[in-house]
Formats: C-alpha cells, sequence, structure tokens
C-alpha cells in the first residue's frame, strides 16, 4: 500500500501572486517534506494571507530563518544581505553601519519565498523610527513538562495584567510551543523604557506564582516553568511575525486568535498551512471576526512611571 502522504494547502492561486514581478525558479522545490508543501504552495498562502500580514511586516527591520532546501536542509539566521538577493529586498544601515534588510510591498515578500526564508521575524519597530517601538512582545515559553492549559492561563494573566496598566493586549500561537500576547503602543516610548516594563510584568508574575512563572533565561531553570519572555522588546530583538510559517515539523503558522477562542486551542501549532486559508477565508466573508482588526487603533503609552 502506498503511503498516505498529508496533502499541501488547497487554494485558488490569488491574483495578488501573478501581480508580482518575481519569478520563482524551481517552484516545485519541497519546502515542507512531510507534508509535501513547495515554494510555490508557500508563495500561494502568503499572496493569500497579504492584506493581514502586510500591516505586520512592511517597512520593518527583519531577521530570516532561511531554509533554501527546505526545513531537513541547512537553514540561515540571516540579518544581512546574501548573494543573489533579490532588489524588492531593501538593505539601509543601522546607526552602527549594520545592515538592515527590510521590505516595502508583495514583490518583497516573493523575492523572500524565493530565497527559501521560512520564518520572517520583524522588529518591534518600523524602519523609519528605530529607536521607539510601536509594540510589545510577551513571549509564553513553557518547559517540556508544563500542561497546556497552564499556558493558557498564563496567556490570560498576562493580559490582565496589561490592561490593569491601561493597555490593550492581542494574542497568537507562535507556531512552536506558546502563545505571543503583544500590545501595541502609542509614539514616543523609547526601547529602554518598554525594556523595563515588560521585565516587571515577568517579575512580577514570577514573584506572585514562582512555581509557575520565570523571568529569567537560564534554560536549566525552566523545568516545571513557564518563561515569561520580556527579552524581545530590546533593541534589535525580534518574534515571529503574525500569519508567518515557521520552518517546522507540520508547517505551524503564528496565528491571531480571540481571546474567548484559547480553550479550544489544543495547542501552539494549530494553525499550519494547511487549515490557515479556510480561517482567512471565513475571517475575509466576516470581518468583525479578525481578532487583531483593531490592533493599530489600540495603541496606548506606557503608565507614568513605567
Amino acid at each position: 500500500m502506498a503511503e498516505h502522504r498529508p496533502q499541501p494547502p488547497q487554494t485558488a492561486r490569488p491574483s495578488l501572486a501573478s501581480a508580482s514581478t518575481v519569478a520563482l525558479s524551481h517552484p516545485d522545490r519541497v519546502y515542507w517534506p512531510r507534508e509535501g508543501i513547495t515554494k510555490q504552495d508557500l508563495a500561494d498562502y502568503y499572496a493569500r494571507v497579504w492584506p493581514f500580514i502586510a500591516p505586520f511586516l512592511l517597512a520593518r527591520p527583519l531577521a530570516l530563518v532561511r531554509c533554501p532546501d527546505g526545513i531537513e536542509g541547512p537553514r540561515f539566521f540571516q540579518k544581512h544581505a546574501w548573494a543573489g538577493m533579490h532588489r524588492a529586498v531593501r538593505v539601509t544601515k543601522d546607526r552602527d553601519g549594520e545592515e538592515i534588510l527590510s521590505i516595502d510591498d508583495v514583490d518583497g515578500l516573493m523575492a523572500l519565498v524565493q530565497a527559501g526564508a521560512l520564518e520572517i521575524h520583524p522588529w518591534g519597530a518600523p524602519l523609519a523610527d528605530r529607536e521607539h517601538p510601536d509594540m510589545l512582545v510577551f513571549d509564553l515559553d513553557p518547559g517540556e513538562d508544563v500542561a497546556w492549559p497552564a499556558v493558557v492561563e498564563g496567556a490570560r494573566e498576562v493580559r490582565a495584567r496589561l490592561e490593569q496598566a491601561g493597555l490593550s493586549a492581542f494574542v497568537k500561537t507562535s507556531g512552536g510551543k506558546g502563545f505571543h500576547i503583544v500590545v501595541p503602543l502609542a509614539a514616543g516610548v523609547g526601547w529602554e523604557a518598554a525594556k523595563r516594563f515588560a521585565h516587571a510584568v515577568a517579575e512580577a508574575m514570577e514573584a506572585d506564582s514562582p512555581g509557575l512563572y520565570i523571568a529569567a533565561a537560564a534554560k536549566a531553570r525552566r523545568g516545571g516553568h513557564i518563561f515569561v519572555d520580556y527579552l524581545r522588546n530590546a533593541r534589535g530583538a525580534t518574534a515571529i511575525v503574525a500569519y508567518g510559517t515557521r520552518a517546522r515539523p507540520g508547517a505551524p503558522v503564528a496565528m491571531p486568535v480571540a481571546w474567548d477562542e484559547l480553550d479550544a486551542l489544543d495547542g501552539a501549532a494549530q494553525f499550519t498551512l494547511a487549515n490557515a486559508p479556510a480561517r482567512l477565508d471565513a475571517i475575509s466573508v466576516a470581518p468583525a471576526r479578525d481578532p487583531w482588526a483593531g490592533f493599530h487603533k489600540a495603541a496606548a503609552a506606557l503608565p507614568e512611571g513605567a
């Protein structure tokens, strides 16, 4: 009997994909072998998700995980230009002369697909104002022996603490093991203040529940704990983009979700390239169901003294 293989995502190729001037070489190259997902499938997904992902991706400094031969081949954490890079991927210089990568349009995203960028990690600040983050990210990273319901409750606790501080909190699955709780920030917040505030939240959670949460990065101490990772709120730190793919088995996607959906989730890798298009189709038909529709309008300043 022939081996059963999961089917790649079944989506009609959106017209946006044909609007790109980037030609995909070897579109049948398999990026996720077990799932049979090819370069073309990834391009089709990003064309489909473009209206959702663009506000969180364009004109922001980027770090990439490139896997030109798929997830089972060599991978590169890419922050600088590479040989043969498409001109749609922009290069600017940071204040120290280091290169910064960014994209401006769908051509840039398709150029990343062509280059095997299976993960896209933006900064928490726009390219035009790199000294002032416009979002905070709390990454809940559970130890191997932490039950999933505890991670769900951890996300709710982060939300409660943020709302007590007058901030809005949005949540997405990470496509890995936990959640990212993301806070839109009003203009003018500096990196030091952002990191200091996020660190204080993490330390308060550890102080109140030392048997469950930990604010230290040391992996040796994480057994049985959820690491409340506040370190993504430093200048140059990054987090997986909302709706972005992960270079992991199963082809998971970091998916924005509503707070009232958390109890129905089985894990952080529940949304994949196979099932994400159906979710996006449902949101397109009923925009009120988009859990992150009001993200940018909810931007607020950090509390005074933070």
